[in-house]
């Protein structure tokens, strides 16, 4: 009799017989370069530049003009600032820096603006003459546009910067994240080193607290208790009295030299006399 438990389902029989049908039964197995090529994901496999692509791609790099922004009218997004500049010429990338973040706490908390404001930005335009051109004749000129635009009157303030190109901003941009990085893991080490000394500050406070209790209970006066010195006192005593231990053997050594030379040069006298 057959039991019911290891009864193949009909169901399923048509779909294993087409899994298996490669290779005379055998699964199928996808190489590793099926497996990692992330055609499924998504995701296209990147082919290096040739020396042609890669020369023509660093001579429109040093055709490329960088011009600084250092006030963004406030509100102004990133979108609206390349809208702006491409009506002057053609345009690469656009990158503006964020306000201070504990400034932008204080404005979040105090007024109704919550959206992400700039303090500064680059524009990169294709030629670098257009980029010159764009920044000497927008320079101290107002933003313009609609009659009713927020930022019609606002007033543009940017330099062309020569000889500069955006590898030199990504390279600024994260020598000063770096930088921002270290100062706070500096004052993370100090503030850990603060909060263990006040700690064993507490501890050494609770410890005298005690035994002026039990000096209380014994009947003493807890001012005679003598108090424990902590360790770097101890320590800076024990220094201080060897170096004492060692410069009175050192005298006592040097005065018994000396008696002793002293004592001989009397006897030789002596001798030489009688």
């Amino acid at each position: 009799m057959t039991d019911a438990r290891f009864v193949q389902d009909e169901r399923f029989v048509g779909e294993d017989a087409a899994e298996s049908s490669l290779a005379g039964g055998a699964p199928a197995r996808l190489s590793p370069e099926a497996d990692y090529s992330g055609e499924e994901d998504g995701m296209k496999t990147v082919q290096p530049l040739s020396r042609e692509a890669l020369a023509a791609s660093q001579a429109a790099a040093a055709r490329t003009g960088v011009v600084y922004i250092s006030r963004i009218p406030p509100g102004m997004q990133p979108p609206k600032v390349k809208f702006i500049m491409q009506q002057y010429g053609e345009i690469g990338r656009v990158y503006l820096q964020r306000e201070d973040p504990k400034r932008a706490y204080l404005r979040k908390k105090h007024t109704s603006t919550k959206k992400a404001q700039y303090t500064e930005g680059w524009v990169e335009f294709k030629d670098k003459k257009t980029a010159r051109a764009v920044a000497e004749m927008l320079n101290a000129q107002p933003v313009g546009g609609k009659k009713g635009s927020r930022w019609a009157q606002d007033v543009w303030t940017m330099k062309y910067l020569p000889r500069f190109k955006w590898h030199m901003l990504t390279e600024q941009v994260a020598h000063e994240a770096a930088v921002r990085d270290a100062k706070l893991r500096l004052e993370l080490g100090q503030s850990r080193v603060e909060q263990r000394d006040y700690l064993a500050n507490v501890e050494l406070a609770r410890v005298l607290d005690k035994r002026a209790e039990r000096a209380r209970a014994a009947g003493k006066d807890p001012a005679t208790v003598r108090k424990t010195k902590t360790q770097p006192e101890a320590k800076r005593e024990r220094v201080t009295d060897g170096d004492d231990t060692f410069a009175g053997e050192a005298k006592r050594r040097k005065k018994v030299h000396e008696d002793g030379e002293g004592k001989e040069k009397l006897e030789s006298v002596l001798s030489s006399i009688f």
